[in-house]
């Protein structure tokens, strides 16, 4: 189970640190891809999931649902991930 609770005002950075790449569910909600993971690592240090909702005019409550079911997924396929 992930030590990362993640609310509105969590880092969309520190999910990608503690689950690697999730554009895929990005992708899924409308957002589009921007770069490679490392480049996306960089450019959302100062990004919440509250505000990457409002930049990509999705409801936030829609991408943290969509981002519980894939982290579950992640966990499910790699135990470790999120530890």
């Amino acid at each position: 189970m992930s030590s990362l609770e993640i609310t509105e005002d969590t880092k969309v950075s520190e999910i990608l640190e503690e689950y690697g790449d999730i554009a895929d569910v990005m992708e899924a909600l409308g957002m589009k891809r921007v770069g490679g993971l490392s480049f996306r690592r960089i450019i959302t240090r100062a990004i919440t999931v509250k505000r990457a909702a409002q930049i990509h005019r999705v409801s936030v409550d829609d991408l943290m649902e969509k981002l519980d079911v894939a982290i579950s997924q992640i966990e499910a396929e790699d135990p470790d991930a999120g530890a």
